[in-house]
């Protein structure tokens, strides 16, 4: 870890303004959880209450002093890339940039966090409302408090905070909310279009406070075998002279040799990395046939795909990942005559690129300085999954990194994504201190 010092009158004075802050920031986060932001499936979903929560927001930052810009992106307003569909469009999903403007000579820091969340289904098996947060023996549950408006609310009260004891920054104080980042990331992709773009960047993610410096990327994509209809209880006879074909079971050659590949890269040193787990292929739904007793016509496999860094191609996305499942899948069926006459199809939509920052970058030792002087001693680790700090520090030349409150529950188990989520309030705490002390750290001086 850096020689990073955390001590001095403005430090002092920042963590005992947050102590005091304590319920104002579970307050804060209560009522982010409050606004129903569940993410969209589809580009055409209507909105829900995106604009509300960003008016909100956009009412306090202002309030505190920041200069801030609520904005509705244009399908247009999206670079091309393999991230998000064409022609995606925000109607009631506005995006949030706020800026504290900092003395000057100093480094920019972006706070970046997602205000969508993903669905709350099935309500009915949750302790207490989804939506309205309850605070129960030192957490604060509800959809979102963990992932992830427990850290907007934290990076949100640390700005604040800092603004309201007078403490002017050398560089600027960013704060940029989004949305879609559950889908593909698309609404901070628009901001950095609307040019959005800092010297460093920390996106308050659940991490148990610890900084996460690498990502996987992620490809999502379907595989569709064809068949031929007939009666199920009949022998389907020659498929060569009009015969029935099972499609389901015409997917195995493809899914076997899919399951060969990912075991291929998992035992490959290339692509052993000490942060992330091996890449993977995991087959996520299936869906085949028309009625019961009969052969089905056709089958889709939806594929989830994650790869390394080290498996990106030049522009950072993964054509040469792409590559080796279509050959992987065209050899498997390359003995079997119904698949040679009829190839398998796939497909491919989401894209959402690899990242990683180098663990002596100035944001990671400023973030394990602020975490230890809090008492903590945070380990540098990778994210098997994908978050928005990936786009920033691909797209955006802004490397970022994840710090937040609590990820896991006492058993290990995550707690984002699930019934009963919570977060730690203690966490939720230390992360607002720990995101305003790398702020007092990381904006001084010109970046190196």
């Amino acid at each position: 870890m850096a020689d990073v010092q955390m001590t001095g009158p403005d430090t002092e004075k920042v963590l005992a303004e947050l102590d005091r802050r304590r319920d104002d920031l579970v307050t804060l986060t209560a009522e982010l959880v409050a606004f129903d932001t569940t993410v969209r499936g589809s580009a055409d979903e209507r909105h829900r209450s995106e604009h509300d929560l960003q008016d909100h927001l956009a009412g306090r930052l202002r309030a505190a002093g920041a200069t801030v810009d609520v904005f509705t992106p244009k399908p247009s307003d999206l670079p091309r890339s393999p991230q998000t569909p064409q022609g995606v469009g925000f109607d009631g999903r506005p995006q949030l940039i706020a800026r504290f403007p900092g003395t000057g000579g100093g480094r920019s820091l972006l706070f970046n966090g997602h205000i969508d969340v993903v669905s709350a289904e099935p309500k009915k098996a949750w302790s207490s409302d989804p939506f309205r947060a309850e605070v129960r023996e030192g957490r604060l549950y509800g959809r979102g408090t963990c992932d992830m408006k427990g850290g907007i609310a934290a990076m949100v009260i640390a700005a604040e905070t800092l603004a309201a004891l007078g403490i002017r920054l050398p560089g600027d104080l960013l704060i940029n909310t989004a949305t879609d980042e559950e889908w593909n990331g698309a609404g901070t992709l628009a901001s950095l279009a609307y040019g959005v773009k800092a010297d460093a960047a920390i996106v308050p993610e659940p991490t148990d406070l610890d900084v996460v410096t690498a990502q996987r990327g992620i490809l999502g994509g379907t595989l569709t075998v064809d068949g031929r209809p007939g009666h199920a209880e009949y022998p389907p006879g020659d498929w060569r002279t009009g015969g029935a074909v099972n499609a389901i079971e015409k997917t195995l050659p493809a899914l076997t040799a899919l399951q060969a590949l990912r075991e291929r890269w998992a035992d490959d040193p290339a692509h052993t990395h000490p942060l992330l787990p091996p890449p993977s292929i995991v087959p996520t739904t299936i869906k085949g046939g028309e009625w019961w007793v009969t052969y089905p016509a056709s089958c889709e496999v939806c594929l989830d795909v994650t790869y390394l860094p080290v498996q990106a191609d030049a522009g950072g996305w993964a054509s040469g990942v792409r590559a080796e499942i279509e050959a992987a899948v065209r050899d498997a069926c390359a003995a079997d005559g119904w698949l040679t006459a009829h190839p398998p199809r796939l497909t491919w939509d989401t894209e959402l690129p690899p990242a990683e920052v180098d663990r002596t970058h100035r944001v990671v030792t400023a973030l394990e300085g602020a975490a230890g002087a809090l008492g903590r001693t945070p380990r540098i680790l990778g994210e098997p999954s994908w978050t928005d700090a990936a786009t920033l520090t691909r797209l955006a030349d802004t490397p970022a990194v994840c710090l937040g409150p609590t990820a896991t529950r006492p058993d290990g188990s995550p707690t984002l994504h699930t019934i009963d989520e919570y977060i730690e309030i203690d966490d939720l705490l230390a992360t607002a201190k720990a995101l305003a002390l790398a702020a007092l750290d990381l904006t001084e001086g010109l970046p190196s």
